[in-house]
């Protein structure tokens, strides 16, 4: 949950980062490098910062150990894994468009800007490595791995991200039965409860991004995965305690609002902000116990 949290505010300061710089743009044309210094500076300045007040403190509360691995695989049926690549894929999307510039290295700047949530979280495991309460997991590596290639792989070969790793959350009915795992207040809740949290999956109908007259530019469908009565990272538990935990599965609908004709720059910003987040719509929901439920409308 520590990369969450510390993911909120970089993303936050990576998306106001890049729609300032999409603005301001042509105003630093004949100062391209100088500009593209100065964000990239601010992006690594808040990254250290955050990191040391982590590393200060976090871990400080903590015992400490040797350096060692720690297999949690298996812990909340992999929604935790989710959340990992979900992190690395926006940290980096969003550091990426912070080096965009009329003359800059785009290739450079897939590679360092796309690698900075990998680089960042992977920082964060070798600290969780060396604490006696967690340890470096290898499950988490591949998750901030996967987010960082889908973000990658789609800037160089197709030059847009096609597939958007986005989230969505709304309360679970499990929430106040243990709020020391799952928070107290809706700000905790949206980070650790797990059960109420989905992740999707958003791709446009229509490849062809020049398209600006027809709907099917923005109009996107969406895979959701999620969790249910899972109140224990070990599943075991849950059984002995009567929950039977069950994984969700989702079809549904999204927008990429950052593919519509706003008429004002002020509702393109905002829109930048949050696109992020999925857009409530019409969903199919498939439980791996066989259930399957229509949802009018599902966040």
């Amino acid at each position: 949950m520590k990369e969450k949290i510390i993911f909120i505010v970089l993303l936050l300061l990576g998306v106001h980062a890049s729609a300032f710089e999409k603005d301001t743009l042509a105003l630093n044309h004949s100062q391209p490098k100088k500009h593209n210094t100065i964000f990239s500076s601010l992006a690594i300045g808040a990254g250290a910062t955050s990191f040391i007040g982590l590393n200060t403190l976090w871990y400080k509360d903590f015992p400490q150990s040797n350096f060692h691995f720690f297999n949690d695989s298996k812990e909340w049926m992999q929604m935790d894994k989710c959340g990992h690549a979900f992190t690395s894929y926006q940290i980096g999307r969003n550091f990426y468009n912070t080096l965009l510039t009329s003359d800059s290295n785009r290739n450079r700047n897939i590679f360092l800007g796309g690698a900075t949530g990998l680089i960042y979280l992977t920082s964060i495991e070798i600290l969780d490595g060396k604490s006696a309460q967690w340890g470096f997991s290898k499950s988490d590596m591949i998750a901030n791995t996967f987010g960082y290639f889908l973000f990658a792989s789609q800037e160089y070969f197709l030059q847009q991200q096609f597939i958007s790793l986005k989230f969505s959350y709304q309360k679970s009915t499990f929430a106040d039965m243990r709020p020391e795992t799952f928070g107290r207040n809706f700000q905790q809740r949206l980070l650790k409860d797990y059960n109420g949290q989905t992740y999707w999956l958003s791709a446009p109908l229509s490849l062809n991004h020049t398209d600006t007259k027809r709907f099917t530019r923005w109009l996107c469908i969406s895979f959701g995965y999620s969790i249910d009565e899972n109140l224990y990272a070990d599943n075991n538990i849950n059984s002995v305690n009567n929950f039977h935990a069950t994984r969700e599965f989702f079809f549904s609908f999204d927008a990429d609002l950052t593919k519509i004709e706003w008429q004002r720059k002020w509702m393109k910003k905002i829109a930048s902000v949050i696109n992020f987040i999925k857009i409530p719509s019409p969903t199919i929901g498939i439980r791996s116990d066989g259930k399957v439920k229509l949802y009018p409308v599902y966040f």
